[in-house]
């Protein structure tokens, strides 16, 4: 599959680190120009726009806080700046409060809002006019837009939104050439899921979520990049207004759970 996506420029937002690098290096070996967006850590943006050089392709870093309508522009006027297009959009950045709706207050949920919606709506907007020969829009979601989980309501709502967003998007852009889906990741191996299992006081080990998983692994960013790159590719072009989970079977289980059963129940 060398060479897929030779001479597109992708913008992945939040690649830095985590998913956002793991896919800007995938599709950076199979031929795509990067557009590297990051917040606060200058240095990990430069170290992915070097490994993208020499894997023989063009990068730019762009600092851009996509909690403000000024960040967003500024990044896709970088880009502008640097390719004259894009090709692909990829809305991976998120963060949010973590803590029991109770406890939320108006501020915790514009932040999330702003950073996790309004930036993927004013980012697709402004990928659109830049995809001068049709192109992709995908978006991370995860698998608190469906199941509810303790303090997770916040950025699972936004979550949610995000999917909603896609399917009318997906209906508006098809006439553009433009496809738009959803990947929703499970537990994925990334400083997010660490932070949000080590630092959330009260939360369950991880490990008592793992054994209930089918695969009873955490997967890894290179999995969810794999599927987006899928997503990217003339591959699926008959596929727009999905929404494709990466979890390893989390969302399809339910209680009573086969990790809590005992023989002759008890998976082998």
């Amino acid at each position: 599959m060398n060479g897929r996506f030779e001479g597109k420029v992708a913008l992945v937002t939040g690649s830095s680190r985590g998913i956002g690098r793991a896919l800007t290096l995938m599709l950076a070996r199979e031929g795509a120009h990067a557009v590297v967006n990051y917040r606060n850590n200058v240095d990990l943006a430069n170290d992915v726009v070097l490994e993208v050089e020499e894997l023989g392709r063009r990068a730019v870093a762009i600092q851009a806080d996509l909690e403000s309508v000024q960040g967003v522009d500024a990044l896709f006027d970088g880009a502008k700046a640097a390719f004259g297009k894009i090709d692909f959009f990829v809305s991976n950045a998120a963060a949010s409060a973590f803590k029991k709706i109770e406890n939320l207050n108006a501020n915790n949920l514009d932040r999330s809002f702003d950073l996790n919606v309004r930036a993927f709506v004013l980012g697709a907007k402004r990928a659109v006019d830049l995809m001068t020969d049709g192109g992709r829009i995908v978006a991370l979601s995860s698998y608190g837009s469906i199941r509810a989980y303790p303090t997770y309501a916040n950025l699972g709502s936004n979550k949610a939104a995000i999917e909603a967003w896609a399917r009318y998007m997906a209906v508006e852009f098809a006439s553009r050439g433009i496809n738009v889906n959803v990947v929703n990741g499970g537990l994925i191996d990334t400083e997010s899921c660490a932070y949000f299992y080590d630092r959330v006081a009260g939360m369950a080990p991880i490990d008592s979520v793992l054994s209930k998983i089918p695969k009873r692994r955490m997967g890894t960013p290179y999995e969810v990049a794999a599927v987006i790159a899928f997503l990217l590719a003339t591959e699926s072009e008959y596929i727009t207004g999905q929404t494709i989970c990466v979890d390893g079977g989390l969302s399809v289980i339910a209680p009573p759970f086969y990790a809590d059963t005992t023989p002759p129940l008890s998976p082998a």
